[in-house]
C-alpha cells in the first residue's frame, strides 16, 4: 500500500504543473483581470452592484455553478492530455528502467497513474472551484457594498447556497469521472503503446470504428451506426438534457442539492458505469502486458 501511495505521489510530483500550478495560475489571472477591470473603470462598480442587488442569491447560484461547469470542462481537457502523455512519460525519459527494478508490476504502475488521474487532479480542481466560488462572492459583496446595497443578513443565505452548490459540483464530479472512466482508460492504454500518437489516434478511433461498421454492415452514413450512437450516448453527461438544471433555470427556485442528487443518480445508467470500469481495467491490463513485453525486448 505504501508503494502504491508513493507511485501516486510520484505522479503528482512529475505533473504538478497540470495538477496544481495550472489551475492556480488560471484563478490568479481571472481574479487579477476582474480586479483590474474594476480598477481602470472597464466595469462600472455601481452598475455591477445594482445588478447583484436585483437578485443577488440567484445571481450567485448561477455564477458559482457556471464556475463549476467551467472547471469540470478544464478537468476533462487536462485529463485527456495527461492520460495521453503521462502513461508513456516514464518510457520516453527512460525512467522505466528504474521502476522496472522496483517490486511493482506494470499493471500496478498503470493503476497508480489512473488513480492519480481520478483523485489528485479532480481533488485539486474541486478545491479551485470552491476557491472560485469564494472569490466570486467577495467581488459581488464588495461591489454591493460600494453601491450601498450590501447587508450582512444575506451572508447566512449565501453560506447555505455555497454548501448546496459545492455539494452538487462534488457529486457531478464523481459521477462524471465514473461515467467517462472508459475513455480515460482507453486513452491511457493507447498512450502506453503509442506514446503521444495516442492523442490523434484516440480522437480518430471512434470515427474509424463507426466507418468500419458502416462499410461492413451498411447504413445511411457512419454517423448513424450503432457504434456512433453508443459512443454519443456514452459521451453525454447524464443530466445534459431535460435534467434538474433545466427545471431550476426555468422555475427560478432556489437550487436544491437533494433534488439535483436524486435526478442525477436516478438518470445515471449504473450498469454502463460498471461496464465502463471493467473496460478501463481490461484495457490497462492489456497495455501493461504490452509494456512488460516491450521493455523486456
Amino acid at each position: 500500500m505504501m508503494a502504491f501511495a508513493a507511485l501516486i505521489r510520484r505522479e503528482f510530483i512529475e505533473h504538478r504543473g497540470a495538477f496544481l500550478i495550472g489551475p492556480l495560475i488560471l484563478v490568479a489571472v481571472l481574479f487579477g483581470a476582474t480586479i483590474l477591470a474594476f480598477t481602470v473603470g472597464r466595469i462600472d462598480v455601481r452598475f455591477s452592484g445594482a445588478i447583484f442587488t436585483v437578485a443577488p442569491l440567484r445571481f450567485y447560484e448561477f455564477g458559482f455553478l457556471a464556475f463549476g461547469v467551467a472547471w469540470m470542462l478544464y478537468l476533462l481537457a487536462v485529463l485527456f492530455f495527461y492520460c495521453a502523455d503521462g502513461f508513456a512519460a516514464d518510457k520516453r525519459n527512460n525512467s522505466m528502467l528504474f521502476w522496472k527494478s522496483m517490486p511493482v508490476s506494470d499493471f500496478r504502475m498503470l493503476l497508480s497513474k489512473l488513480a492519480a488521474a481520478l483523485t489528485i487532479l479532480p481533488g485539486t480542481v474541486y478545491a479551485i472551484a470552491l476557491l472560485s466560488g469564494l472569490l466570486f462572492f467577495a467581488v459581488a459583496f464588495t461591489t454591493m457594498s460600494i453601491n450601498g446595497t450590501a447587508s450582512f443578513a444575506m451572508l447566512g443565505s449565501v453560506a447555505s447556497i455555497y454548501l448546496q452548490v459545492a455539494g452538487a459540483i462534488l457529486l457531478a464530479l464523481i459521477v462524471g469521472l465514473l461515467w467517462y472512466l472508459p475513455y480515460i482508460g482507453l486513452v491511457g492504454a493507447l498512450a502506453t503503446a503509442l506514446g503521444r500518437w495516442a492523442i490523434p489516434v484516440s480522437l480518430l478511433l471512434p470515427s474509424l470504428v463507426a466507418t468500419l461498421e458502416w462499410v461492413t454492415l451498411g447504413g445511411l452514413h457512419p454517423f448513424t451506426t450503432r457504434t456512433w450512437n453508443y459512443l454519443s450516448y456514452r459521451s453525454t453527461f447524464p443530466l445534459s438534457e431535460n435534467g434538474y438544471p433545466d427545471v431550476w433555470l426555468a422555475t427560478g427556485e432556489r437550487f436544491d442539492l437533494n433534488a439535483f442528487a436524486v435526478d442525477l443518480l436516478g438518470k445515471t445508467d449504473w450498469l454502463q458505469v460498471l461496464i465502463g470500469a471493467v473496460f478501463a481495467l481490461v484495457a490497462l491490463y492489456i497495455a501493461s502486458e504490452y509494456r512488460r513485453r516491450a521493455s523486456a525486448n
